[in-house]
This record gives C-alpha cells, sequence and structure tokens, in this order.
C-alpha cells in the first residue's frame, strides 16, 4: 500500500513538469518543442514506475526478511521455554518422588516408635509390680526385725546416727590432733631454720657503732679561740647549730651535747671546718654552719638514695629518702639506727624468700620500721606509731603501715610481714656485741621471736 502511495506521487508530480514544462513551450516554442517535451514526460513517466517497482521489490525482500527473522526469534524462544518447562516438571517430579520416600520413612518409624511405646509401657508395668512386691517384702521383713528388736525403725536409726556422729567425731579429734601436732613439730623446725639461714647468710659491716660527739682539737690552746672574747664565739657556735659545747678539763677535745643526732653531726662538722680554718669568729661561724648543714643535708638525701638502691626498692617518696638518711646519725642502745635497718630489711628479705612471700615488700617494710626514730626526738609518742604516720602521709600501702606499726606491738601483728619485720628487729638488736645486753637477755629474746615466726610458718 505504501509503494502504490509513492507510484502516485511520482506520478502525479511528473505530469505537473510535464504540464507546466508543456506550457512554456507552447509559449514560447513552436510545435516541435512541445512534442519533444512531451517525450520527455513520458520518458520521464517511465523511468519513474521503473524506480518505483524497484523500491517496491526492495521493500517487499526487506519485509519478508524481518517476517522470517521474527518467526525464527519466536521459534528459538519456544523452544528455550519448552525446554525450562521440561527440566522443571522434572525437578517437581523428583521432588515428589522424595517426598514420597520421606513419608514411607516416617510411616516406618511411627511404627516403630508405636511399637517401642507399648513395649516400654508393658516394662513400666512389670517394673511397678516389682516394685510394689519389693515394698511389701521390706515392711514385711522390718515389721519382723522390729518384732525382734523390740524397737522402731525412726529408733534405731537414731540410735545408729548418734553412734555413727559418736564415732566421727573421736575419729576427727584423733586426726586434728595429730594434725596439730605435726604442723607444730614441722612449724618449729622450719622457723629455727629460716632464723639460722637468714643469721648465717648476713653478714652487717660492723656489729655496733659506739658513736660520741668529741671533736679533736690539735692542742688545748684552740679551746680559748673556740670560746672567744667573753664567750662571743662559743655563743654564736651554740645559738647557730642548736648544741651545747662543752669545754673542759678533757685534753685537746671539745664534747657536743644535744639530742638531735643531726645538729650535732652539723656541730661537728662545723666545729672541725672552724678548727682547720683558724678563723673563728661569728659572722664565719654562721657562714660554716650554714654550709655544713647543706652538706649533711646532701649526704642524708645519699644514704637514703643508696640505701634503697641496694635492697632494690623503688618508688618510695624523696622525703621518706631523706629520713631514712637521716638515721645514719641516730644511734639505739649504741647501735646505728641506719644500719640496723639495711640490716633488718636483708633479714626480713631472706625469710620471706624462704617462706615464699613477696620479697621486695618484706624489705621494704624492714627498711622502714624504724623510720620514726628520724624526728622521735621532734615529735611525741612511740617511734612505731610515728614512723606508721609518716608512712601513711606519703602515700605507703596498708600492709607496709600495719609492719611499722606493730613492730613493737603498738598494733597487735595481723600479717605474716609484721611478724617477719618483728622477728628481724630482734634478731638485728639482739645479736651478740649488737647493743649493750648481756647473753641471757640475747637467748631470751630470740627464744620468744622464734615463738612468733613459729605460728607464723605454721
Amino acid at each position: 500500500m505504501k509503494i502504490d502511495m509513492i507510484t502516485i506521487v511520482l506520478a502525479v508530480i511528473t505530469a505537473a513538469v510535464g504540464f507546466l514544462i508543456g506550457n512554456l513551450l507552447r509559449k514560447k516554442s513552436s510545435d516541435a518543442i512541445v512534442a519533444s517535451a512531451e517525450e520527455l514526460a513520458a520518458k520521464m513517466l517511465e523511468e519513474s514506475k521503473r524506480q518505483a517497482e524497484t523500491i517496491t521489490k526492495e521493500a517487499t525482500l526487506q519485509a519478508k526478511d524481518v517476517v522470517y527473522q521474527a518467526k525464527a526469534e519466536f521459534e528459538r524462544e519456544t523452544k528455550e521455554k519448552r525446554r525450562d518447562l521440561q527440566a522443571l516438571e522434572k525437578r517437581l517430579q523428583q521432588k515428589e518422588e522424595n517426598l514420597d520416600k520421606k513419608v514411607n520413612l516416617l510411616d516406618q518409624r511411627d511404627a516403630e516408635f508405636i511399637k517401642r511405646e507399648q513395649t516400654l509401657v508393658t516394662k513400666e508395668q512389670g517394673i511397678a509390680q516389682k516394685e510394689e512386691k519389693l515394698n511389701q517384702l521390706i515392711s514385711e521383713e522390718r515389721t519382723r526385725l522390729e518384732n525382734i528388736s523390740g524397737m522402731t525403725a525412726v529408733e534405731a536409726k537414731k540410735i545408729l546416727m548418734e553412734t555413727m556422729e559418736n564415732e566421727a567425731k573421736l575419729d576427727a579429734a584423733k586426726r586434728i590432733k595429730a594434725i596439730e601436732e605435726e604442723a607444730k613439730e614441722t612449724a618449729d623446725k622450719k622457723s629455727k631454720e629460716i632464723m639460722a639461714l637468714a643469721i648465717q647468710r648476713y653478714a652487717g659491716e660492723y656489729v655496733a657503732e659506739r658513736t660520741v660527739s668529741v671533736v679533736a682539737l690539735p692542742s688545748d690552746e684552740m679551746k680559748g679561740r673556740i670560746i672567744g672574747r667573753e664567750g662571743r664565739n662559743i655563743r654564736a657556735l651554740e645559738a647557730a647549730t642548736g648544741i651545747d659545747l662543752i669545754i673542759d678539763d678533757t685534753p685537746e677535745a671539745v664534747i657536743l651535747s644535744g639530742f638531735n643526732p643531726v645538729r650535732r653531726e652539723v656541730a661537728k662538722l662545723s666545729l672541725e671546718k672552724l678548727i682547720a680554718d683558724g678563723r673563728i669568729h661569728p659572722g664565719r661561724i654562721e657562714e660554716v654552719v650554714a654550709k655544713a648543714e647543706e652538706e649533711i643535708e646532701q649526704a642524708m638525701k645519699e644514704a637514703g638514695e643508696q640505701a634503697a638502691f641496694d635492697l632494690g626498692v623503688h618508688g618510695i617518696h624523696p622525703e621518706i629518702l631523706k629520713l631514712i638518711g637521716r638515721l645514719k646519725y641516730r644511734t639505739s642502745y649504741s647501735q646505728n639506727v641506719y644500719q640496723h635497718s639495711l640490716e633488718v630489711a636483708f633479714l626480713c628479705g631472706i625469710m620471706a624468700s624462704e617462706l615464699g612471700i613477696n620479697v621486695k615488700q618484706a624489705k621494704r617494710a624492714g627498711l622502714l620500721h624504724d623510720l620514726g626514730k628520724a624526728v622521735d626526738h621532734e615529735v611525741e609518742g612511740s617511734h612505731a606509731v610515728i614512723g606508721a604516720e609518716l608512712a601513711k602521709k606519703y602515700g605507703e600501702s596498708p600492709k607496709i603501715i600495719h609492719a611499722i606499726m606493730a613492730h613493737h606491738e603498738d598494733e597487735k601483728p595481723a600479717t605474716v610481714l609484721a611478724v617477719l619485720v618483728q622477728a628481724a628487729d630482734a634478731l638485728s638488736g639482739a645479736r651478740p656485741g649488737a647493743r649493750r645486753e648481756m647473753m641471757e637477755t640475747y637467748v631470751k629474746r630470740l627464744e620468744i621471736w622464734r615463738g612468733l615466726l613459729h605460728h607464723s610458718a605454721a
């Protein structure tokens, strides 16, 4: 249809062109020209028809080709869908077969379950009958026994339980006594071994230190220079140090008297410097005393740090280290407290190692146990209580504080660590020659502390 329309349009266009050309030619040309134009128009019309036929054929072929391709595509899709449907149908058939098998299996299991259930019911009935028969026999036997013994089952059970209870108590008491005796024997032996080992393994640099604040003079003439005109030099020295100077008939010596061991050491060092320098007057005295105080402060700090380093104890507050250094100038029963504290720390560490408790904590407690003696001449109270308060102030642990407080029974020992510090303190202070005590006192104190260590080991 579309091709016919194209042919008609071409024919109309050709006719119109021929008509126009004919009109023009008629007006301007002769009849021959008109004839030629008509012939030309006829040729053009013929050519147009041929082209229209060609186009029509091509369009027809294209249309057939499109129809053929569409048909082929439709057939291909149809085949694929048919294959998909066949595969789906096959899977459905397989699933149906599997379901049939499962149904059959379930039917078989149901049958087996019903059969087992029936068997169990039968067995339960048999067990119930046997149990009933057994209970009847037990009841008959119990009645017969009650008739023979002349007592009920409750009474017999009560007598049996009382008998077993008494026997168990007796056995338990015997066992407890045996364990206690064994523990006492073992603990006594262990405590002796630990104390002996601690004494053997620790060797102090010296036993006791007999410190007296005496300054040697090059000659007795120096006494007059120390006193000064109208006593101004000695007054200046006493005012600067807080220590009394005793200048008597003792040849070539000046005695320093005072409760504060650090001030006494400052006075001693200052006087020695003044004697060596030779210039002794109030202005020079104040200068030398100030320098001596700085040196003593530095020496105390270094002594505290050295003690902590030697023991391997770290994290101690700097103020506590300084107080430990002050103990270097403190004595107790002629025993140097600084050396005594180091000795107690080492002994605590040895005994703690044998008992399997924290060695560093034991050393720390031993080192700090006499901390209060560094300031006990300035603060009221027992040196154990003062030391515990200082340790608490500078952040020591409750166990360390308790060990310090309890080492002279200001507080009842509640931990093994506290007992260890007591024992080590006794060992260090009670050794022959450590203090001005007799052998009998030494042995007595050792017996007391061995008993305490005996309980801690138990």
